[in-house]
């Protein structure tokens, strides 16, 4: 399975998630990393990510050639991440046939109703359990 990281900004977030992702599932899935910028995508190879890419392009490209993308609500918000994710990232990711699994951080002033305001690694921890459950369920295909 093929799961892309998109993280910007000082790409702490992504490089979290694909922490707990190698951790939880070793060399089980590929993980790509996508940084709008480069910063993002260093930290995120550093914590696992088995090759990245940076840029609006490169997001653009490869939001449909993965099974799974993970990050922040913001991937999906055109003009998030201060200006970083443009709209054709956005796009791009909301239009993938991928499935994503978004943390919902509030910092793009969208609430999301019925979600608790719980502390980042416990979603991450969310994040990786709902993976966990995608691949069971692939398997079962």
């Amino acid at each position: 399975m093929r799961i892309a990281v998109i993280d910007g900004q000082g790409g702490g977030i992504g490089k979290a998630i694909v922490e707990k992702l190698r951790k939880s599932f070793g060399e089980e899935i590929e993980i790509l990393a996508l940084g709008t910028n480069a910063l993002a995508t260093a930290l995120m190879l550093k914590a696992g990510a088995n090759e990245g890419a940076s840029g609006e392009n490169a997001i653009a490209q490869n939001a449909a050639k993965v099974d799974v993308i993970a990050g922040t609500v913001a991937i999906i918000v055109p003009n998030s991440m201060l200006g970083e994710m443009t709209p054709r990232a956005a796009n791009a990711v909301a239009e993938s046939p991928a499935k994503k699994l978004l943390i919902p951080l509030n910092r793009c002033n969208i609430f999301m109703a019925g979600m608790q305001n719980e502390p980042l690694p416990h979603y991450i921890e969310d994040l990786a359990s709902m993976l966990e459950q995608m691949i069971r369920s692939d398997r079962n295909v």
